[in-house]
This record gives structure tokens, C-alpha cells and sequence, in this order.
């Protein structure tokens, strides 16, 4: 990731904002069809998909154990398998950045290393580079290589993430489009069994999903992937443009999900948290939407049940377990602590449905 003017933030665990302010200008005037399609879909779809978001209904009850999810990550150490047979989580995801694919083996062996005391449910996240959106075939190549290490460990992958934010790659849908239908592809001719996620938008920008599922291109998203933040200066009853708070925002994004030809009625959150007060520069926002542990929690309960009382999300992923930032563990000086809402999130995916 860190080639010009991709550049990784390891404090927060994300790319830094592209500095080079006139390659963004021409990359985004090099796709402004896409975004002239984008435009006109959302015109059309997201209306009426407001309009009828509300008769469609929930799902059945979802129990625990299939619900609560959270994410770990190769750097953040060894310490992680012990704090997640703690909290008695079954579901994790896992990220792959394509640009170490040549480290491949140390991703499985971690994957694999959470399996040996209780078996867990595995979601890969293949986090896309710009190489990797340009040469379809290195792409190929890398996700077959992928495919094949996680075999009998892994059938659900999402593909690539945050695609609606520059600093990840994508510079238009028709790209990630494209990236998509080679993993389908592959997916259909080697390694049937798979499920693929998409599309992966952030925050409630569903302009970019409405363009990413209704279109003409030959795709389909086995589940819905969505990393659905909300208002980060507060609760999740917050509300945006007056209207779409949480339950709201979960409602639309169902309400495109059944009325799209692209997908199943699956959805999964992907990533979602509040930032820290007071732990820059390792949180990913402003201090001004940084919120205590206490705050923290509080929202953190929310939302879970928000989303698993809507009966439309079938799993949300806490992102993520360690993370001075933002997580339910600071690692800061090499020490592990377990922040409040650690021991909250522990009482809450082990409390009753």
C-alpha cells in the first residue's frame, strides 16, 4: 500500500486522505461517465426505494452465536486468541491486504491459529491496492493464490472494502465492478462453493450502493456487505438529513437489497465502532467526534440492538477487537488492557437472545 500517493496510517489502521490533490482531480474526471450513472441511478432507485423501504419486513429471529462478530488482525499479535475465547465470539473477520500477498502463509496460519480450541466462522476481507484494480490478471492470479492457502478454513470473502473512498483506490463503481467480476469469475470456475460479499460501501452514502447494485453488469453479491457507520458525534438514534437514524438507515439499505436483481437478502455489517477521546493519532477521526469508553459502550450496545432487533442484518462485525483508537483493547506500550465496553461486549453476546 505505501507507494505514492497510496500511503498506510498504522496508527489507525487505514490509508491516509491522497495528498496529491491534482491526481484525484484527473482520476476522477478520467471516470466522470460512472459518476454521470451514478447520478441517474440513485435518482431513480433511491426514491422509491424510501417510498416502499418500510413494507418490507425483518427476518426471523437471529441467535447470538450467528449474530455478534468482531475483527482481528494479523499485527496486533498472538494475545487476540486467548481474549476471543474470552468473550466466547464465534464469528471473525480476518484482513488480507493484496499488496502482502507474498506473506500469505502468515495470514492463514492466524486464521488457523483461532480454530484450535473451538471452531469459528471465518470471514476474509481482501482489502484491494491500486495494482490490483489495474492489472486483472495480477488480480486473478492473487485471489487464486488466496482461494487455495484458505481452502477448508474459509467459504465467505468480502471483496475489497470502503469502495466509495478514494484513499482505498477505487476511483469509480464501474471499477469495482469490474474488480468484482473477476473474483466471480474465478469463484465460478475453480471454487464454486465460496460466498462473495459486496459491495462494501461506507457510512450512509447508498447514492454509491444503488450504483453498485442495480446495474447491467453480469454479478452477484451472495451477501450484502455494508460498513455502516453512524453519526460519530453521538448515539445511533442520532439522525441524519432529519429522518434516517440507525433503525432508518438499516430499513433502506434492506429495501435496496430486496429490490435488487444483484444480491441475496443477507446482509452483514462489516465494520463499525466509535472513535476514542484522547488516544491520537491512533483514532481514525477528529478529536471533535472522539467519544469516552463510557459513551462508547453505551453505543456500542445500542446499535447491536438497533440491527439485531430490525431482523434485516444477519451479522454485525465490531471493528475491532484490539485498537487503542477505537477497539475494546488498548495494546499501547505493549501492555493489553481491557477497556469497559470489552467486558460489555462480553455480557452482551453471552446475555440471552
Amino acid at each position: 500500500m505505501n507507494k505514492e500517493p497510496f500511503i498506510w496510517d498504522n496508527y489507525s489502521d487505514q490509508p491516509h486522505v491522497i495528498k496529491d490533490k491534482a491526481y484525484k482531480k484527473a482520476m476522477r474526471k478520467k471516470h466522470i461517465f460512472d459518476y454521470i450513472k451514478l447520478f441517474f441511478t440513485s435518482l431513480f432507485i433511491l426514491p422509491f426505494a424510501i417510498l416502499v423501504m418500510k413494507f418490507f419486513k425483518g427476518k426471523k429471529e437471529i441467535l447470538n452465536k450467528d449474530f455478534y462478530a468482531i475483527g482481528v488482525n494479523l499485527d496486533k499479535g498472538n494475545t487476540q486468541q486467548e481474549l476471543i475465547e474470552e468473550l466466547g465470539v464465534k464469528n471473525l473477520l480476518i484482513r488480507v491486504p493484496l499488496w502482502d500477498i507474498k506473506n500469505i502463509d502468515l495470514y492463514v496460519n492466524f486464521a488457523k491459529s483461532f480454530t484450535i480450541n473451538s471452531s469459528k466462522n471465518i470471514l476474509i476481507n481482501i482489502m484491494q491496492d491500486r495494482e490490483h484494480i489495474e492489472n486483472p490478471t495480477l488480480l486473478k492470479n492473487s485471489l487464486n493464490t488466496i482461494f487455495k492457502k484458505f481452502d477448508t478454513l474459509v467459504d465467505e470473502y468480502q471483496i475489497a472494502t470502503t469502495i466509495n473512498r478514494a484513499k482505498w483506490g477505487f476511483f469509480s463503481v464501474k471499477e469495482y465492478l469490474d474488480f468484482y467480476k473477476v473474483a466471480q469469475t474465478l469463484r465460478d470456475e475453480k471454487f464454486p462453493k465460496l460466498k462473495l460479499l459486496g459491495p462494501s460501501v461506507i457510512d450512509f452514502e447508498y447514492y454509491y450502493n444503488a450504483r453498485a447494485m442495480f446495474n447491467l453488469e453480469n454479478i452477484k453479491y451472495d451477501k450484502v456487505s455494508s460498513l455502516l457507520y453512524v453519526d460519530r458525534r453521538g448515539s445511533p438514534y442520532n439522525t441524519q438529513y432529519a429522518f434516517f437514524d440507525t433503525k432508518n438507515k438499516i430499513d433502506l439499505l434492506y429495501s435496496l437489497v430486496k429490490l435488487s436483481p444483484k444480491c441475496s437478502d443477507e446482509v452483514y455489517i462489516t465494520e463499525v465502532n466509535w472513535p476514542i477521546l484522547d488516544t491520537a493519532p491512533y483514532a481514525p477521526t477528529s478529536q471533535k467526534e472522539c467519544v469516552s469508553n463510557e459513551l462508547y459502550t453505551k453505543y456500542m450496545m445500542q446499535y447491536h440492538k438497533i440491527a439485531k432487533e430490525s431482523k434485516k442484518i444477519n451479522r454485525v462485525y465490531w471493528h475491532q477487537l484490539i485498537a487503542p483508537g477505537y477497539g475494546l483493547v488498548d495494546n499501547r506500550d505493549g501492555k493489553i488492557v481491557k477497556l469497559p465496553q470489552f467486558y460489555a461486549y462480553k455480557e452482551m453476546i453471552n446475555s440471552e437472545n
